[in-house]
């Protein structure tokens, strides 16, 4: 089975208006430069998007919403971006605020098929309102549900051409995740191997999981605060 798709167009393709999407990426690292633009190319609106943040104005999520193709976010993190910001409190984007590690948690839960977890995290906040709480062993906890998605759009450094995955450091918190928890699973790499190529102990990612891979053709790679000490003996 073929999975290298021609092009980051061809790989979103079938996504239409009112998908679910997971979207990669711990703030701007990692995240599906080339499959971003394209979904922002296609303008496909009413998304879902299940990611960790909103990204920037400029880069990552933060473009989709800017452009009014976003209805709902699913998410830990949105401080970075003003559009999110203004869009989420005056109402035309709806928030369904998470933990992170619940976020993270949710996510696992959908892709191994449990039906759902309790979790001492958010009891007694907004976090908890209108979920079932259980005292378990004198602590109380809330109940949360698996998340799944119609596609996950993930990064990854390096894949083989059956669709096995090696991600890059920070790259690998949510991206792996993602990979068990939709129905169709796009991957962009910066390397695209042979079968064969890569050391199987170094697979994050088996490729039973993935649909689609395509080679990136350029990344950014932005930072979403860049901070630099000054040099010493600077004023």
């Amino acid at each position: 089975m073929n999975k290298i798709s021609a092009s980051a167009e061809a790989a979103v393709a079938d996504i239409r208006d009112g998908a679910v999407l997971m979207m990669g990426g711990f703030g701007l690292c990692g995240i599906p430069e080339n499959l971003i633009a394209a979904l922002l190319a296609k303008g496909v609106k009413n998304l879902t998007l299940v990611s960790n943040n909103a990204g920037t104005d400029e880069h990552g999520n933060g473009t989709l919403i800017r452009n009014g193709q976003v209805r709902k976010m699913i998410m830990s993190y949105g401080g970075e971006c003003k559009a999110f910001e203004e869009m989420a409190l005056n109402g035309t984007l709806e928030v369904e605020w998470n933990p992170q590690g619940t976020l993270a948690e949710r996510m696992r839960a959908g892709g191994a098929g449990i039906g759902g977890f309790f979790t001492p995290t958010g009891y007694g906040t907004k976090v908890a309102e209108g979920k079932e709480t259980r005292q378990i062993d004198g602590r109380w906890y809330v109940f949360e549900k698996p998340l799944k998605a119609d596609f996950a759009l993930i990064k990854a450094w390096k894949a083989d051409s059956l669709g096995n995955l090696v991600y890059r450091k920070t790259a690998r918190n949510f991206n792996q995740v993602m990979a068990t928890a939709a129905r169709t699973v796009i991957v962009e790499v910066e390397q695209l191997v042979e079968a064969g190529a890569l050391d199987p102990d170094s697979v994050h990612t088996p490729g039973i999981y993935v649909d689609r891979i395509v080679r990136g053709p350029k990344y950014i790679k932005p930072i979403e605060k860049l901070t630099v000490r000054q040099p010493a003996g600077a004023r």
